[in-house]
């Protein structure tokens, strides 16, 4: 079957079961660590902290962190600019805070916590930027919705979102390179999956309206990625 570029996908992908046991979720963070490298993920970020001005001692906060590896990468940037920040990573699945925890436990400004963000009470401004990355299509829309405002909530100064853009070349691309390189039937199958579960720009338009958001920036990255930056 053809997939369909015009409307979100709303099938489930592998990685949203939150009790995938280590010896499955471990080897597939690896492989994401090495495509995001590959495909710019990263550049995104160091974009917009461009526009996002830090100060020493500010914390940055990624919701759905996975393996921790967009921390890792900000916090090597940071640090050659000699700007030292903290850094904390918060997501639902044990085996990727386990994973998180366990690479990157000799950096004592990055930890990790185990929380689902939308059960979180987390307190206004409780960190000074929240980020994600390549997490926001796992939400349907009125999901979706409620997220941006919780990021915004529990923001000081601004939230930074690294997601994908739905494209025919991207599903195809990711799928191809996938198949030569990836051993993981679930980064096989996630990976095109999150391509049709992700976002036009008018959908983001319309997504942030809904959510009361008006100060906010989107833009186009390659590979097929959106950058969005919500100011406070």
């Amino acid at each position: 079957m053809m997939p369909n570029f015009n409307h979100r996908s709303t099938e489930i992908e592998i990685m949203d079961d939150f009790a995938l046991p280590n010896n499955q979720i471990h080897p597939v963070l690896k492989e994401l660590q090495t495509i995001n490298k590959l495909l710019g993920g990263f550049t995104v970020f160091y974009d917009a902290f461009k526009k996002v001005k830090l100060q020493n001692g500010d914390n940055i906060s990624d919701w759905g962190c996975g393996g921790g590896d967009s921390l890792q990468v900000l916090n090597q940037h940071f640090t050659r600019k000699n700007q030292h920040l903290n850094f904390t990573g918060i997501d639902a699945t044990p085996a990727a805070v386990e994973f998180a925890q366990q690479a990157h436990q000799q950096h004592k400004n990055i930890c990790f916590l185990l929380a689902d963000v939308l059960k979180t009470n987390f307190k206004p401004a409780q960190f000074d930027v929240v980020i994600s990355s390549l997490f926001t299509h796992h939400f349907d829309d009125e999901s979706w919705v409620l997220l941006i405002q919780k990021m915004v909530y529990a923001s000081k100064k601004a939230v930074v979102i690294n997601d994908l853009h739905r494209h025919w070349f991207a599903y195809y691309s990711i799928g191809l390179l996938t198949q030569l390189f990836s051993k993981s039937a679930m980064v096989k199958s996630d990976s095109k999956l999150s391509v049709l579960r992700s976002f036009k720009r008018k959908e983001l338009e319309v997504l942030l309206q809904k959510a009361g958001i008006y100060s906010f920036t989107i833009k186009w990255m390659w590979a097929f990625r959106w950058q969005i930056i919500i100011y406070k």
